[in-house]
């Protein structure tokens, strides 16, 4: 069902200062900041070979990073992302296995203009999961 790996998020503080990083010491290709007020959050893609780095940062005292921030003051990693097919077979293959669609199980639309869903850490080993369509 899953396909490649789309990207690996990042949470952090301050994602100037954690793009200067990936530019500046790693001399990889930085995009520029974009908010995404739909999912509460500023993002920075870090383009790789074989895929990428997101970088997310709070947008707003509500945004499920800054909860993320609290628990985790350092950052870290947030979420992988797989891309996948056809988004919809794949949740209803998913549920039906009894994974858990988090939020009310209608894809939206990503920082790639893609349909997304994330999918509870629980049913995957503590980490969550992003699928992505392809």
């Amino acid at each position: 069902m899953i396909g490649r790996l789309n990207h690996v998020a990042i949470a952090v503080r301050d994602i100037a200062k954690a793009s200067e990083v990936y530019k500046g010491t790693l001399g990889a290709e930085v995009s520029a900041k974009v908010p995404q007020p739909d999912h509460g959050v500023s993002t920075v893609f870090i383009t790789l070979p074989n895929t990428k780095i997101e970088l997310l940062e709070p947008l707003g005292d509500g945004s499920p990073i800054a909860k993320f921030l609290e628990r985790n003051p350092d950052g870290g990693i947030h979420h992988i992302c797989y891309e996948v097919d056809d988004i919809r077979a794949a949740r209803d293959q998913l549920k039906a296995n009894g994974a858990r669609v988090l939020g009310d199980g209608e894809p939206k639309i990503g920082a790639h203009g893609k349909p997304v869903l994330f999918l509870h850490p629980k049913d995957f080993c503590g980490t969550l999961v992003e699928l992505e369509q392809a």
